[in-house]
């Protein structure tokens, strides 16, 4: 289970928009990421590199976490909404749920939920 110190620094380099640094410091080496119904991404290497090639399409990006977070044990929720703008001046939205388990500080497995019509498709 996350200490509300470390899930609060988890929050805070989010909605700082150092999402591929919020991986590489919270996020387990096995850990496991997955949009709705997708198949899951594994390993955090993996991860950084899908995080920071999207991240790299962007001119700005908005990350904000909609609280409360619910937390249970080692599972948590957080609802972000995020507002970006990518390169070629498309701006997308996202408002979605993460569904996290956590062990100790460090997040092994995240699923996403959200609306895949909200924006189009970013990759």
């Amino acid at each position: 289970m996350p200490s509300e110190a470390v899930l609060e620094e988890f929050i805070a380099t989010v909605e700082s928009n150092r999402h591929d640094e919020a991986i590489d410091r919270f996020y387990a080496d096995d850990a496991t990421m997955q949009e709705n119904l997708e198949p899951p991404r594994r390993g955090k290497p993996a991860l950084l590199e899908r995080e920071r090639g999207f991240m790299a399409k962007l001119a700005e990006m908005r990350s904000e976490c909609m609280r409360p977070v619910f937390v249970s044990g080692d599972h948590v929720v957080i609802r972000w909404n995020f507002d970006l703008r990518t390169k070629d001046g498309t701006r997308l939205f996202r408002d979605e749920l993460a569904y996290q388990r956590w062990e100790g500080s460090k997040i092994v497995e995240e699923r996403f939920y959200y609306d895949p019509n909200q924006a189009p498709p970013t990759r």
